[in-house]
């Protein structure tokens, strides 16, 4: 990759180093310099940029991204589409992320200009939330280092490990005499734990704090077919010979290991009997705040092996006394409120498809042209089936004229339908129709024009890998050549003044009430900006 300072006049298909400002229109950092974009700048008195060249084997940012994301997603991971040299990693479903440490670091040790970031190994974590992400740092990289890259990183570094719905049985001991505390906290904290690994707990007994009481209370849990069994002592585990211990052994168990470096946590114990594993609960189990028993409960949930070894090497991350920022378990999360105008991070952005198919065709000479064929379908089951594979979920249809023909039109497809009777006044009102459809927790909605079949899922997953709320990208444009198409990523944020617009007209003048705001996402296709309005354009297209 060369870097250079060139004049304007020579900067087509350069690549800019820093956001650079032409007239009234900005040009993002990363921008590729086109022949508009020179006449642009020179008109706004600009006579040199600062930019870069690809050299022959050079690939550029998000192609590498692309490449290197593809070589270290795993099972039960997906990825966006790469943008500004970042692709993001996400649970498929709830487990626990896997992999070895030892690669990752291999990984990012190959070259500065490669990175890999990723969430703690064995963590666990819940169905859309981001797991990793890969950073390309320049805007374009050697393909040799592509390849070592992927080559040290192997097949699926990263994976997750969805849990196996154990079914898991719990056994309190009581002092005889003593002052024994109600068990109900402890049931609720444990079901409620367990939940939140998609296990159940099949069973509650109690039985002394006895090593003969407990051994019989054991076998019969194993008898009855657990896949887990907690042994909550009225007493803390103090030795490997302790009453606990003593009771799996003389169940016919062994004891794998006692204690683990972890605070709270400290007094786990863990064995098993036959293929069952038992954990002898620390006291601080009884409370819902996480401690050492989640990481072991989460490995076994999720179906992994836990090693002594594996134990003995959770004391990095440990420490978890009076940590206020490691989260609940998962069942006592709170949830973002319904209806709130501020995105959830941390996980996949929920981005909805809405797709207007309400007009009049007025200009179309009396036909309907979203029922027309395009390439041997009606175009707009062309343009729901590109919303549909792309990333965009739940897709809403607004209808309008011909509601029953456009319903049988888009039949077999899962899609959502809400009809605009006013559909005659204007855009306005099937743009509401569609926002006040979207589900409460769906961050942002990509609004796709029907009379575009010519737009595709990479076009909409490509708009999608652009949005990100923390970086300021809350309006996402795609362009070509300079000019700006459709369809448009909106926040939820903007939702509001969308519901307020008026009139046969979309969200178009907010992109520039919102300019510093909106996100410029380069297409290298023109789909983007092919509609049909008229008959000539059918004809034009050679339809």
């Amino acid at each position: 990759m060369i870097y250079a300072d060139m004049p304007v006049d020579e900067a087509e298909g350069a690549i800019l180093a820093h956001g650079q400002f032409a007239g009234a229109r900005k040009l993002q950092k990363g921008h590729k310099v086109s022949a508009a974009d020179i006449a642009a700048l020179t008109a706004a008195g600009i006579r040199r940029v600062a930019g870069f060249r690809l050299e022959a084997g050079d690939l550029d940012e998000d192609a590498a991204a692309g490449q290197v994301a593809a070589s270290v997603t795993g099972p039960g991971i997906s990825r966006s589409a790469a943008f500004t040299g970042r692709c993001n990693l996400f649970a498929e479903f709830d487990g626990v992320l896997v992999y070895d440490r030892d690669r990752l670091d291999a990984l990012n040790l190959v070259d500065e200009a490669v990175t890999l970031a990723a969430l703690p190994p064995f963590e666990a974590v819940r169905q859309g939330q981001m797991l990793a992400t890969v950073k390309i740092i320049p805007f374009a990289v050697p393909g040799t280092l592509v390849t070592t890259c992927r080559a040290v990183a192997a097949e699926g570094l990263l994976s997750v490990a969805p849990y196996k719905a154990l079914r898991v049985g719990l056994v309190e001991t009581l002092i005889p005499g003593g002052r024994n505390k109600p068990s109900d906290k402890l049931v609720r904290v444990t079901e409620e734990r367990l939940t939140g690994v998609g296990a159940v707990l099949a069973e509650t007994v109690q039985c002394a704090h006895d090593a003969r009481d407990i051994a019989t209370s054991l076998s019969a849990q194993i008898a009855a077919g657990r896949d887990l069994v907690l042994i909550a002592g009225a007493s803390a585990i103090t030795d490997r010979r302790d009453v606990v211990p003593a009771a799996i052994v003389a169940a016919g168990g062994q004891i794998d290991h006692f204690g683990m470096p972890v605070d709270p946590g400290n007094l786990l114990l863990l064995g098993h009997v036959g293929r069952v594993s038992v954990i002898g609960l620390p006291g601080c189990a009884r409370s819902p705040k996480i401690n050492g028993f989640d990481f072991v409960l989460q490995r076994l949930a999720a179906g992994l092996e836990v090693t002594p070894r594996d134990i003995m090497r959770m004391g990095a991350g440990g420490l978890l006394k009076e940590i206020g920022a490691r989260p609940l378990p998962r069942a006592q999360a709170t949830a973002q409120p319904a209806g709130s105008n501020e995105p959830s991070s941390g996980r996949a952005p929920r981005i909805s498809g809405i797709v207007m198919a309400a007009g009049t065709s007025s200009r179309m000479g009396g036909r309907n042209k979203l029922l027309r064929q395009i390439g041997g379908a009606p175009m707009i089951r062309r343009s729901v089936e590109a919303v549909l594979a792309s990333a965009a979920a739940p897709v809403i249809v607004v209808t309008g004229r011909d509601a029953e023909e456009m319903r049988a039109a888009l039949v077999g497809l899962a899609v959502s339908f809400v009809h605009n009777s006013d559909f005659a006044a204007g855009m306005a009102g099937s743009l509401k129709t569609g926002l006040a459809a979207l589900p409460a927790d769906t961050d942002g909605a990509v609004v796709v024009l029907g009379d575009m079949p010519y737009v595709t899922a990479g076009h909409i997953d490509r708009l999608i890998a652009a949005y990100d709320e923390d970086e300021g990208r809350t309006i996402c444009v795609p362009t070509h050549d300079g000019k700006w198409g459709n369809p448009v990523l909106w926040s939820r944020r903007y939702f509001p003044e969308m519901l307020a617009i008026t009139g046969d007209k979309g969200a178009r003048e907010l992109l520039h009430t919102y300019a510093e705001k909106l996100c410029e996402v380069p297409m290298d296709d023109s789909g983007i900006l092919k509609d049909f309005d008229t008959p000539d354009a059918f004809e034009d297209a050679g339809h």
